[in-house]
C-alpha cells in the first residue's frame, strides 16, 4: 500500500477524535480557523472574534491554547501511527515540498486537505516556512536538507536571465549540480520537480520549458509571446497564418490571423524571411528587406559575384533567385566592377 493511499481519507477521522478532547469554544475556534467543519472555508481571527464578541488577540490565544491542549492529550499519543504515516509520506516526496503540492498529492478534496494541514501544524516532526519573495509555503522535516534545497534553487535562478529557456531534463541536471551532497534517494526526477516547484522565481511554460517567471517566454501575456513559443517549438520559419493556428491549437488562445501578423511585424524577436514567413531573430537571420540583406552580406564579405551573393542571401531569405538578381540591378544601391563583382553604393 502506497503512502498516499494509506493516509487518504483518514485525516478527517483523526482530526475529529483530536478535537474531541477540547471544550466547545476551543473546538469551534480551531474548526473555523482551519476549515475543519462541513464548510471547508477557513475563517479569519476577526470573523471568529465577532461571533464570540472577543478580540482578534483573544481568538489567537484560544487557538494556541487549543493546539497546546491537543498535543498534551492522551488521544494525541494514540494517533502516532497517522503522524508517522504523514512523516513517511513527506519524506518519500522529497523531504521538503510546497504546501499546495503536498496537499493536492494526498487528495483533491478541500476538507481532507484542511485536515492534513491541521495535522501538519500539530505534528512535532513537521516544520513550515511561510511564503516569501523566493519560495512558496513549504513543509519539511530536516533543517539541513531544507537549507541545501533553498540554496540550490537560488543558485539555479541566479544563472538565468529572461531570455533563457531550458528543457526540463537540462534544468534537472543543472539543479543536481547544486545538490551533489544530498542523499542519492532524493536524486530522482519526480523529487527534483517538486523541489523546483517550491520556487516562486523559476517556472515552466505550457511547452514544458523552464526559465524565470519574470520572462514572457515562461509567463506569456499576449499573442507575440505565444507566437515566440510557437516558432521555438517549430524550429524553422513558418507562415504567420500557421503561427495563428498553432497558438490556438497549443495554447487554446484565440488568435486572429491579421492580429498575429501585426504582432510579428512589431516585435524585434521575429524576422520576416519570405512572403509571410517568419523566423526568430535569435536564429541569426538578418533583418530587413532583400536589398538590405544584400547590403549586409556585402558589408560583411566585401565584393562578391552574383552567384556568391545569391547563395548567401538564400541562406537568410526564402525568396526566388530572380528577386535577388533584380535588386542587384538597381544602380542606386549596387554597382558591378570590371571583374563582375558587386559592391554596395554608399548612401
Amino acid at each position: 500500500m502506497s503512502a498516499k493511499t494509506s493516509i487518504n481519507g483518514k485525516p478527517k477521522q483523526v482530526v475529529k477524535r483530536l478535537l474531541g478532547v477540547l471544550p466547545e469554544r476551543a473546538c469551534d475556534v480551531l474548526t473555523g480557523r482551519f476549515g475543519l467543519g462541513k464548510d471547508p472555508v477557513k475563517l479569519t481571527l476577526e470573523s471568529i472574534g465577532k461571533r464570540y464578541s472577543i478580540t482578534r488577540e483573544r481568538v489567537r490565544q484560544i487557538e494556541n491554547y487549543a493546539i497546546h491542549s491537543i498535543k498534551k492529550s492522551e488521544q494525541f499519543n494514540k494517533e502516532k501511527e497517522t503522524f508517522d504515516e504523514l512523516e513517511n509520506l513527506l519524506e518519500s516526496l522529497g523531504g521538503i515540498i510546497a504546501e499546495e503540492d503536498l496537499l493536492s498529492h494526498i487528495s483533491s478534496d478541500k476538507s481532507i486537505q484542511n485536515s492534513v494541514h491541521f495535522l501538519l501544524v500539530l505534528g512535532d516532526a513537521f516544520k513550515k516556512e511561510k511564503e516569501d519573495d523566493h519560495f512558496k509555503h513549504r513543509w519539511y522535516i530536516s533543517d539541513q536538507l531544507a537549507e541545501k534545497v533553498h540554496k540550490a534553487l537560488k543558485k539555479l535562478y541566479e544563472n538565468l536571465n529572461d531570455d533563457n529557456l531550458v528543457s526540463e531534463l537540462d534544468i534537472i541536471a543543472q539543479f543536481l549540480t547544486h545538490v551533489e551532497d544530498v542523499s542519492d534517494h532524493y536524486k530522482k526526477e519526480d523529487v527534483i520537480r517538486r523541489w523546483l516547484s517550491i520556487s516562486k522565481t523559476i517556472g515552466k511554460n505550457p511547452l514544458g520549458e523552464w526559465g524565470l517567471i519574470s520572462s514572457p517566454n515562461i509567463h506569456a501575456k499576449g499573442i507575440r509571446d505565444y507566437a515566440f513559443l510557437v516558432l521555438r517549438k517549430h524550429g524553422s520559419p513558418i507562415h504567420f497564418r500557421e503561427v495563428a493556428k498553432s497558438i490556438e491549437k497549443l495554447f487554446g488562445k484565440k488568435a486572429h490571423v491579421a492580429t498575429t501578423h501585426n504582432e510579428l511585424i512589431k516585435d524585434p524577436r521575429f524576422v520576416l524571411v519570405g512572403r509571410g514567413l517568419y523566423a526568430l531573430a535569435e536564429w541569426g537571420y538578418m533583418s530587413g528587406v532583400v536589398k538590405d540583406v544584400i547590403r549586409k552580406v556585402l558589408d560583411k564579405n566585401g565584393s562578391l559575384t552574383k552567384n556568391e551573393i545569391v547563395d548567401k542571401v538564400l541562406k537568410e531569405r526564402y525568396v526566388k533567385e530572380n528577386t535577388i538578381v533584380v535588386n542587384l540591378q538597381n544602380p542606386k544601391y549596387f554597382k558591378k566592377d570590371k571583374d563582375g563583382k558587386y559592391s554596395a553604393v554608399a548612401v
